[in-house]
């Protein structure tokens, strides 16, 4: 109420009486310094009573120290107004008098005409947002360094019921940040209500933002065991359930406009609990931030129409990267939001990607709805691309993908699973002169191939470097694991990927679509479902009639085909297994999917089981990590305990390593190769099913954890069961094996320290007779590779023997094969060892923790054994069973204690031995080499690991 009295001072923010002799100026909030109108008031007491409703107070409008002039009521709310017009009141004193008392009339009634009319003025003019509350605070909080300025306003004034909803206050304000030092909490529900006027935008989405800080406070509210939902517009339910942690966070929304004039949030606590927020921010997204580009629907999403329907719902923001950057602040980006760095969900190893930036401007295409609020400069000025520099790049196995693990919760039943996912993207010419035809790549979202071979120069996106564009991918969360995002090299470049930013954002689809909506689809949905089956199932039926009318026709019967003994090899290209057949020269998906489906079911074991055993493949059942994928540990249905490897399906690099370790594993047993139990191939799953292996790898007993060291002894005995599987594999069936991925993580330890290689994705056919190599492509691990085999590509099973050269060292060693913390000379083991070998320094690189305990003769032949299959040329070096003889020898030089002279050990041994020494069986290295323990007849060790194979009901 203002009460304009004359000869009276202004009482502010309650009504005010002002002097008659003082002029009077309405202005619009856009317009203010255009009067609209300018009269003056009689000097006689003639009280005027206006009534004039304000939505928001001024001073929610941007940040400038004016705006709050003239204060309102504490108890003014917007559900007491819904006009779509906001102004201000300026009262200007002069001492002028120009009008008569016959005028004053005319001028008050206009004064009062004006006031009425000016609800009625155009609203797109008057536009209310942003809004910026610091709830339960007294007073403003400024953000000054922001760009813009961010002015946060006390709250009451847009509460639903402000006096029922307390203001609690925290106890250690000084440690606090001033915006978070105050919050609204109550025990009951409460609301806030925001004029939303802008109906040119209400196909815009308006950025929500509610902050929550659970601090200490002195009232007996207590925030940290806060537990409550938040609804927006009676429409979307953004939070359910939901206790803020205790450092506090910001949650963003994009919620879509309705044009109902009104923007309204709701805090309902649950039964006994608490609902606060400490702070809010609404106000309207620029129109080019969302659904400017089509989205491109991945993976289950392909054939879904609901896609076309994503900007009629809510987004939440979930994770949002500045990739190769570090973190974006609030107060460099207009409009405010965190880009945090992509440091920690950056899982592909460090080596084998570069960070690039560019201090060159970046371009935006307006034409095509491309600005800097789309995402800032400083998010394109720095990338993260693919090192093709790299020599560990060349050593990777299979096609290499630049690699972001995401963590998303399981999506509850009913719920939203969908998100949608946002890449940025820059080519700098730094990246671009790698190659002529620039920058073509592989993108991988939610585990399946989203984008193949893109173009930075493709229609719509860039068409010159430092230009700035995005993608858009719609994607659904997998029922368990992680969501990844890769970046891959594609056939058709020689350079590769490249990323700058990321965003991910979850779909909240309106409360009805999640329950009759939803429902009523699906009713529809299974509705037509059962008429199709029933359509196809009366059609099936005609034709197996007609299939048996046609074959009672049939008279002469088809002879039988006579019976062939299969020649080919269980991992040739074609394997015969009974009626079963394995296409191995198909590595695609549906080639390998189908011939997996056509192996012998006995090794098959359903994802049901393989999920009961692993609990759902839960993160406390991790046991390991590699290229292929996470290991878990589980316990089947029968009491087996198994290592479950469950393959990530980001890339298809996977795949052939899948399939190999199936045909190898699946055919040969010995008691020092890992078992496989099974495989499983459901739901695009790649699954491997081991015999579990109680103490883990053999680099986890030597460095880098806390099992306690190794005996020399332990040392032996494990380096001689490796090499008893290596020489099996070599020797073991009419054409050898070649492992190509030796190293101390593949080799695992079980119950008695019993050594099983392990790991066959990699493994390939050696030469046939007559042949000394294989040419193909190098594949292995960074510095246990042949520099032999990586230089001309040959692969003999020689290569093999030099890998297991360098585990020899790192088991005597016991320190990592490549160490960059080191000096030059020192980095590499293998160098390092040899040239301490050949100079008589052994002591240097000798583990000091099994001092005393090693016979020197049986050290030095170790050593020696060790440096001969480090030889540079495969001829030079030992064969796999020469190696394992020495290392036996190595071992009774150990418990017999031979005193013998150093000459007599370093080259052939002699072949009188004392009484006492028991003579390891040797046998040449082109025969086959067959321990006792290695298989029993039917090729199978008896084991606890296969009783369920041996059985004939199988999986």
């Amino acid at each position: 109420m203002l009460c304009f009295e004359p000869n009276k001072s202004v009482v502010s923010g309650r009504g005010g009486i002002g002097k008659c002799d003082d002029p009077i100026s309405v202005h619009s909030i856009v317009h203010s310094t255009i009067p609209v109108f300018h009269h003056a008031l009689p000097s006689g007491r003639c009280p005027i009573f206006l009534r004039v409703h304000f939505p928001v107070p001024d001073s929610t409008h941007h940040s400038t120290a004016s705006h709050s002039s003239f204060p309102l009521p504490s108890n003014t709310t917007t559900r007491t107004v819904r006009t779509l017009v906001r102004f201000r009141l300026i009262l200007s004193w002069t001492r002028q008098w120009r009008h008569d008392h016959a005028s004053t009339t005319a001028s008050m009634a206009t004064v009062i005409v004006i006031l009425l009319l000016l609800p009625l003025l155009p609203s797109t003019a008057l536009a209310a947002f942003p809004y910026f509350l610091a709830c339960g605070a007294a007073s403003n909080v400024s953000f000054p360094g922001d760009s813009p300025a961010r002015t946060f306003v006390p709250d009451a004034p847009f509460l639903s019921s402000a006096g029922r909803v307390p203001a609690v206050t925290s106890t250690g304000s000084n440690t606090i940040p001033p915006l978070y030092a105050a919050a609204r909490a109550a025990g009951s529900g409460f609301s806030y209500s925001f004029a939303d006027p802008d109906t040119a935008t209400v196909n815009v989405s308006r950025v929500l933002r509610l902050h929550f800080f659970p601090f200490t406070s002195s009232s007996s509210v207590n925030l940290s065991s806060a537990s409550f939902s938040v609804s927006v517009r009676d429409a979307y339910t953004l939070l359910s359930s939901f206790s803020p942690p205790r450092d506090g966070v910001v949650k963003e929304y994009f919620v879509p406009g309705d044009g109902s004039g009104e923007f309204r949030v709701k805090f309902t606590p649950d039964a006994g609990s608490t609902a606060f927020v400490s702070a809010i921010e609404l106000f309207p997204a620029p129109p080019e931030l969302l659904w400017r580009r089509p989205v491109k629907p991945v993976g289950a999403l392909v054939d879904s129409v609901d896609v076309n329907a994503w900007p009629q719902q809510a987004l939440e923001t979930v994770y949002r990267l500045n990739v190769g950057g570090s973190k974006v602040t609030a107060a460099n980006d207009t409009l405010w939001r965190t880009w945090l760095p992509d440091d920690p969900y950056f899982s592909s190893p460090r080596g084998l990607s570069q960070v690039n930036s560019t201090s060159t401007p970046i371009i935006y295409g307006t034409s095509i709805g491309y600005t800097r609020e789309v995402a800032p400069d400083s998010v394109y000025k720095t990338q993260r691309a693919m090192n093709m520099a790299s020599q560990q790049l060349f050593l990777t196995p299979g096609p290499f993908n630049l690699t972001w693990t995401f963590a998303l919760p399981p999506p509850a039943p009913g719920s939203d699973s969908d998100y949608l996912v946002r890449l940025h993207w820059c080519d700098y010419s730094l990246v671009s002169s790698v190659v002529a035809t620039g920058i073509v790549f592989d993108v991988y979202v939610a585990q399946r191939l989203a984008s193949k071979d893109l173009d930075r120069n493709a229609a719509d996106a860039a068409e010159q470097p430092n230009e700035a564009f995005y993608l858009d991918y719609a994607a659904t969360a997998p029922t368990t694991g992680n969501l990844t995002i890769s970046i891959g090299k594609s056939d058709k470049s020689d350079a590769g990927g490249m990323l700058n930013g990321l965003e991910i954002m979850k779909l909240r689809r309106a409360d009805n679509l999640n329950s009759a909506g939803s429902h009523g689809r699906r009713k529809k949905i299974l509705i037509g479902t059962l008429s199709a089956a029933l359509g196809v199932a009366v059609l099936a039926c005609a034709l197996l009639c007609l299939l048996a009318v046609l074959r009672r026709r049939r008279q002469a019967p088809t002879p039988a085909p006579e019976e062939k003994e299969s020649t080919q090899l269980p991992w040739s290209q074609h394997t015969q297994d009974g009626s079963s057949w394995v296409d191995m020269s198909n590595a695609s998906g549906a080639g390998m999917t189908g011939g997996l489906h056509r192996m012998s079911m006995q090794l098959n074991i359903s994802l049901a089981d393989i999920t009961a055993a692993t609990e759902n493949f839960n993160e406390r059942n991790l046991i390991g990590v590699g290229g292929f994928g996470n290991v878990y540990s589980g316990v089947l249905r029968d009491g087996t305990r198994v290592a479950v490897k469950r393959a990530m399906r980001a890339s298809k690099q996977g795949l052939p390593e899948f399939q190999t370790e199936i045909e190898v594993l699946s055919r040969i047993r010995h008691r020092h190769l890992v078992s496989l139990i099974g495989y499983c191939n459901e739901q695009s799953e790649m699954i491997l099913v081991y015999e579990y292996m109680e103490k883990g790898t053999l680099r986890s007993h030597l460095y880098g954890s806390e099992e306690p060291p190794l005996s020399w002894k332990q040392r032996l005995e494990i380096c001689i069961g490796a090499a008893r599987g290596l020489h099996y594999l070599h020797t073991g069936y009419s054409e050898n094996i070649i492992h190509r991925d030796v190293k101390s993580t593949n080799i695992l330890l079980g119950d008695a320290f019993i050594a099983k290689v392990a790991d066959f994705g990699l493994s390939r056919i050696g030469p046939s007779f007559g042949e000394t190599h294989v040419s193909t492509a190098v594949k292995g691990s960074f510095g246990y590779l042949d520099p032999e085999y990586f230089k001309t590509q040959q692969l003999t099973d020689r290569s093999d023997v030099y890998s297991f050269g360098v585990v020899l060292f790192e088991v005597l060693c016991a320190r990592t094969v490549i160490d960059q913390s080191l000096e030059r000379d020192e980095i590499n083991l293998a160098e390092w060892a040899v040239s301490l070998q050949q100079k008589g320094e052994l002591a240097k690189i000798t583990d000091p923790r099994i001092a005393g305990q090693v016979n020197g003769n049986s050290l030095r032949k170790f050593a020696e054994t060790a440096e001969k299959c480090l030889a540079d040329y495969g001829l030079d070096r030992p064969s796999m069973g020469d190696v394992l003889w020495n290392l036996e020898y190595c071992l009774q030089l150990q418990e017999t204690h031979v005193n013998r002279d150093a000459f007599e050990d370093s080259g052939a041994v002699a072949t009188q031995f004392p009484a006492d020494v028991v003579v390891p069986r040797w046998v040449p290295s082109s025969t086959s080499f067959l321990m006792d323990d290695s298989v029993t007849d039917s090729g199978i060790a008896n084991s606890k690991a296969f009783s369920q194979l041996s059985s004939g009901d199988g999986r």
